[in-house]
């Protein structure tokens, strides 16, 4: 039995960044993780000379005084290399209309959107008054949702007097923005958003909370920006992997949990993992657990029959989406110049595809080519109701289908691509563990938003959620802030007060 002050379940991105904060202050660390490779859904593999990013493709929070420039500042690593992605994303919606570039720089991206969509500019305003006001909250360390009152002292310390504007918008949607500035019939418009919102807040504007919203459909604009990594998505984990081998965390790979106790003897957690031959044993006073939530149904089964208001909670959030994701590859001459690393357009089979397409000299593909990702939604429990030669089917079809719409939008011939792999739920349940192989947090809509969303604290004393499905957002941004908000909340149980980077 290994005993430690905490574990941490999965090394992704929340967990690897909870873990390093916790040691770096001096606490005893274990991270467990059931694959042999940290990152989770920011995660890598290799297929012959390529390397392809699993799911994340950019990053938000490298700038100075974003989420991650203040971790890895406070861990004392260097940032991983990486580029602005200037335009963050070029959008086409399929209607005749050039598509629509997302600027970095502000002043091209107010007149991108006076360009694209004229009378557009008091719903932009607004967005960026919010998105300022959130910003400054964000960057005092706010504890949300509240638990108890240490949890409320934290938020009104992080308050601004912004907030007590914006927060009138807290139960509105992003629908409601565009109705009090007279657009809610702008169909262009709603086309756009509801594409950009969907990979965000996994909503649309009908439905994604309006101070989230705002945010995130700002965050792609100077100071701010998105980023794309050199090497991979996976430098990230191992600028983080380095400072956790620094200050002496258990680092374990190849081992799953299977249940989750408490000791009411010994007053800590037990947690049960085992490998492909042994079994293995992890105590601890406080658990940080990553995976997503509803996975507690199946680890912490008897603590939680204790609980049933939370159990049935928990058995009630709204289903995630899964996603089926293109990995290919081709030679950069056969395929049409290109202006941004990150491309969305209208699919009228899936909805929309976002495509990322890596750049030379970035080490994901041999000089002259390029690797090429294309992503779409998905019900993620439909593919698990099929026997195996109709999963097999389904597969090919997406396969098909998928190549043929990018080789209509990039001008691709079919006997081009040099490589072609399709990922679908069930594949990404056996990459990252998570039930039904679900992407993303919960949905971003008023009712599970801020205030209202899941808390990182538990009912049961110690047990921390951590992940995309607390704080609110997903991303890596958004889970590294999950993953400080945790542990400055376990850092104050343990008397160390006023933590903050």
């Amino acid at each position: 039995m290994s005993k430690s002050e905490v574990v941490v379940v999965g090394a992704g991105i929340a967990g690897l960044t909870s873990a390093a904060i916790l040691s770096k202050q001096g606490l005893s660390v274990t991270l467990i993780e059931s694959h042999t490779q940290s990152g989770g859904c920011a995660g890598t593999f290799r297929r012959k000379n390529y390397i392809f990013d699993v799911g994340a493709t950019q990053v938000a929070g490298l700038e100075k005084g974003g989420i991650h420039s203040r971790i890895f500042d406070f861990l004392d690593i260097p940032s991983p290399e990486a580029t602005i992605l200037d335009p963050a994303c070029v959008v086409d919606l399929k209607d005749g209309s050039k598509p629509i570039s997302i600027w970095y720089e502000k002043r091209k991206w107010i007149a991108e959107q006076e360009m694209q969509f004229p009378g557009s500019s008091r719903f932009w305003n607004l967005c960026n008054s919010i998105h300022q006001s959130n910003w400054l909250f964000a960057n005092n360390n706010p504890v949300l949702p509240i638990s108890n009152f240490w949890d409320l002292t934290q938020l009104l310390k992080a308050l601004v007097p912004s907030n007590l504007v914006t927060g009138i918008l807290l139960k509105s949607t992003i629908f409601d923005l565009l109705r009090i500035c007279g657009l809610s019939k702008n169909e262009r418009l709603i086309k756009f958003l509801n594409l950009q919102l969907k990979l965000y807040s996994q909503e649309d504007v009908y439905k994604t909370a309006a101070l989230y919203g705002a945010t995130v459909l700002q965050m792609c604009q100077q100071p701010h920006g998105l980023w794309h990594l050199k090497k991979s998505m996976q430098s990230l984990s191992e600028a983080l992997e380095s400072s956790l081998n620094k200050t002496g965390v258990n680092l374990v790979f190849g081992q799953k949990v299977n249940s989750i106790n408490f000791d009411n003897v010994n007053m800590r957690w037990e947690i049960y993992a085992n490998s492909k031959k042994n079994s293995f044993v992890y105590q601890a006073k406080d658990l940080i657990y990553t995976a997503p939530p509803q996975s507690l149904l199946k680890h912490l089964k008897g603590p939680l029959n204790r609980k049933i208001t939370y159990k049935n909670r928990l058995s009630n959030l709204p289903n995630p989406s899964g996603a089926v994701v293109f990995y290919s590859a081709l030679k950069k001459e056969h395929i049409k110049k290109i202006f941004s690393n990150h491309y969305q357009f209208v699919s009228h089979e899936f909805g929309s595809l976002f495509v990322s397409i890596s750049e030379e000299g970035d080490g994901r593909a041999p000089k002259g080519e390029v690797t090429l990702i294309a992503s779409i939604f998905t019900n993620a429990k439909e593919w698990f109701d099929l026997d195996n030669q109709n999963y097999l089917k389904r597969k090919k079809d997406f396969m098909k289908k998928i190549s043929l719409e990018l080789e209509i939008q990039f001008d691709i011939l079919p006997e081009n691509w040099l490589h072609r792999e399709l990922a679908t739920p069930l594949g990404f349940e056996k990459w990252t563990n998570r039930p039904n192989g679900i992407v993303g947090g919960l949905g971003q809509n008023p009712d599970i938003f801020g205030l209202f969303g899941l808390s990182s604290r538990t009912p049961f004393e110690g047990l921390w959620l951590c992940g995309d499905s607390i704080y609110p957002g997903e991303g890596t941004a958004g889970v590294s802030q999950s993953a400080l908000m945790v542990s400055k909340q376990i850092l104050a149980s343990k008397g160390i007060e006023n933590f903050n980077l």
